[in-house]
């Protein structure tokens, strides 16, 4: 299932050590005895115990996880391992604080639009010798990227997700349009057509869910070989917005407010809150995480019949991810043994688990052949026939990203699909401000 949103802006200032010395320091001393050196408390009598913060959550996901630590554990008496439960609405903010104070899991679970910031702060331990050559096989180069900043692999990419239509097979079959393939998806242009002849009677053609606009917009445009942030020779980055990167939010713009395809009323909402519209009938398609299935699987009224189809292509079918990631932190002093805890966790039947407990999609190759993700009920079939068009987020390793989104992009987007402002007002935001937000990271 998709990870739930942060209920708040990420901070951008780390925290700095010296503050939190000075706070220790007006500690009472008993809180300053001397305990275990960090080295003495994860190893104990010869045995080594290595933490991992898993931000599984839901039922399936969690017991995936937990039996795959217990597995280990059962096998490596030498070198066990202790679930830590994390969260991914605080985990950006929990894991700077660990790691300023020295607490830091040593496996941590994440996702690689997150790592930027920690991977050149020298949070996050260099992989890129120790990944064991299996593993390294197994993953896609373009998978890989997602986890590699400046040539050095700081995450290891495991589970990720398409985005699709999920569309109203009744509805749909009702109004006679093509029914898109992986293989012969619609285009952008045949997707605003096909949602004016579904919108009637009540009913619109689409619902865009935007209270986060600016990760949709970018990955889906990913199709129409938009880039919008440009890394010159000298490594700094540059936002551009040109004809190409405005294909996708002019379409959902005249959606909303030209054809009146698409409902207004979804602006503000999560996917999830689009859904009680969509069994009713109010909307024809919503545009989700391939993960949304399940919510639909077990919420679906009964004899309701849904369908999953490919996103629009453009000039090709690519769309930006940003994949649940396992990074060892840069403090921990086992890393070889953390590495060999990864190696096992993503084997592929065990990446199958997982991917099965997440409705998403293994990186792996091996995993992606099994017969499990590949069966024609809750469409699992058609979303593996995408993973090869998945490609790192256009913003994976650009510093100063989350200020970009948080202050420019996403008070941008929404105005501009509101009808708030025009094409030209939002380039100038995004290019103009957004520049020099970036500025302020690259000096």
């Amino acid at each position: 299932m998709p990870r739930p949103e942060p209920t708040a802006p990420r901070p951008r200032a780390r925290i700095h050590r010296r503050g939190l010395l000075a706070a220790a320091a007006a500690l009472p001393a008993a809180a300053l005895l001397p305990g275990c050196s960090d080295d003495d408390r994860r190893r104990t009598g010869g045995r080594i115990t290595l933490r991992f913060q898993s931000l599984a959550w839901q039922q399936d996901s969690v017991t995936a996880n937990r039996q795959l630590v217990a597995e280990w554990n059962r096998k490596h008496p030498d070198v066990q391992v202790r679930y830590v439960q994390g969260a991914w609405p605080t985990v950006h903010d929990q894991l700077l604080t660990s790691f300023e104070g020295g607490e830091a899991p040593d496996i941590i679970h994440d996702a690689s639009d997150d790592l930027a910031d920690f991977a050149y702060g020298g949070d996050l331990a260099d992989l890129t010798a120790l990944l064991p050559p299996r593993l390294k096989r197994d993953i896609p180069q373009q998978s890989w990227q997602t986890g590699t900043f400046d040539g050095r692999v700081y995450g290891i990419p495991f589970l990720q997700e398409p985005r699709v239509l999920i569309a109203n097979r009744t509805i749909l079959k009702r109004s006679g349009a093509r029914i898109p393939t992986p293989e012969h998806p619609w285009t952008w242009e045949e997707f605003e057509e096909t949602a004016k002849r579904l919108t009637r009677g009540g009913t619109y053609g689409v619902a865009w869910p935007l209270k986060e606009p600016v990760s949709a917009t970018l990955n889906l445009a990913l199709s129409t070989g938009s880039q919008v942030f440009h890394r010159h020779r000298d490594g700094k980055v540059e936002v551009r917005f040109d004809a190409v990167d405005q294909v996708v939010p002019r379409t959902i713009h005249d959606q909303l407010n030209v054809d009146r395809t698409a409902s207004r009323t979804t602006l503000g909402m999560g996917g999830s809150d689009t859904l009680p519209g969509f069994f009713a009938g109010r909307y024809a398609m919503v545009p989700l995480g391939f993960s949304y299935r399940q919510q639909i699987a077990q919420q679906a009224p009964k004899g309701f019949d849904w369908t999953v189809l490919p996103a629009p292509q453009g000039t090709g079918l690519d769309q930006g991810v940003s994949p649940q990631t396992l990074s060892v932190a840069a403090d921990c002093p086992h890393k070889e043994e953390a590495m060999a805890f990864i190696d096992f966790f993503l084997r592929p039947p065990n990446m199958v688990r997982l991917a099965l407990g997440d409705w998403m999609l293994p990186t792996g190759q091996e995993a992606l052949k099994d017969p499990a993700l590949r069966v024609a009920r809750y469409d699992w079939a058609a979303g593996t026939a995408l993973a090869g068009s998945l490609r790192s987020a256009p913003a994976q390793s650009v510093r100063g990203y989350p200020e970009w989104k948080d202050k420019i992009a996403t008070p941008g987007l929404q105005e501009y699909y509101s009808g708030a402002i025009d094409l030209d007002s939002l380039r100038k935001r995004l290019v103009r401000d957004g520049n020099l937000v970036l500025a302020r990271y690259q000096r």
